[in-house]
């Protein structure tokens, strides 16, 4: 009887045991977010563009819409609004009004409600951009023109000129930077010098990539829009030379 006991016991014992293990297994959760660096991929290359024409970073460009946008979440920056730099106004006839806050210049913070341009595209949002640094405002063209490239040493300057002109937050500049200096944004302010394709071999990584092209995992995953860390062998990745 003591030995039929027993053998029940541990027959529980086990199904248990494999019960626990079959619980404890975790679905894999998709997260179909965009990343900060495909949201920067997405953009890079017009504001490259529209930076080299204009006397203007690039780098500051991408940084103004990865902080004001929230890289393309927030309820101004993702469709249908596409407003990437918190625009007020209009934009031909079509604005959406919201709630947002500011700084009093003091690091005190209040809620505002404000009217807010509509872009049909994130391109017309960089595009209206550089527009206002390039033209002004009304009673100063010159209003922006701290921010070109020909009256500044660095993006830097061109980021503590925002603080407080382009921003009421009084650590702008300092909130830039650190989004410059993550996603190695500098890159964009010089022209493409070489471009090439390769195809990921089994069993490599971003990071096997990165060093052996001596490039960033970050900028990686800029140039070809990547969701996350994860590649697959045969899949074919863009890395740049700036």
């Amino acid at each position: 009887m003591i030995a039929i006991v027993v053998i029940c016991i541990s027959f529980f014992m086990v199904t248990q045991v494999f019960n626990t293990n079959e619980t404890q297994e975790e679905p894999v959760v998709v997260d179909n977010n965009p990343s900060v660096e495909e949201f920067i991929g997405s953009i890079a290359e017009i504001a490259r563009k529209l930076g080299a024409e204009n006397d203007l970073y690039a780098s500051v460009i991408i940084a103004q819409a990865v902080l004001e946008s929230n890289h393309g979440q927030s309820g101004l920056g993702s469709s249908p609004n596409n407003n990437l730099f918190g625009m007020k106004g209009s934009y031909q006839n079509n604005s959406v009004t919201l709630e947002t806050s500011e700084d009093d210049g003091s690091g005190n913070m209040t809620t505002v409600m404000a009217e807010f341009r509509k872009y049909p595209s994130y391109e017309a949002s960089l595009q209206d951009y550089v527009k206002l640094m390039r033209n002004g405002v009304s009673w100063n063209k010159d209003f922006y023109a701290g921010v070109f490239k020909s009256n500044t040493k660095s993006y830097t300057d061109a980021t503590k000129f925002l603080t407080g002109s382009y921003a009421t937050d009084s650590q702008y500049n300092e909130k830039l930077n650190a989004v410059i200096a993550k996603y190695d944004l500098q890159q964009y302010d010089s022209p493409v010098k070489d471009k090439k394709t390769i195809t990921v071999a089994d069993g490599d990584s971003l990071m096997h990539i990165a060093e052996a092209h001596n490039v960033n995992v970050t900028s990686i995953k800029q140039w070809n829009q990547l969701r996350s860390d994860r590649i697959e062998a045969g899949q074919q990745l863009n890395i740049y030379k700036y």
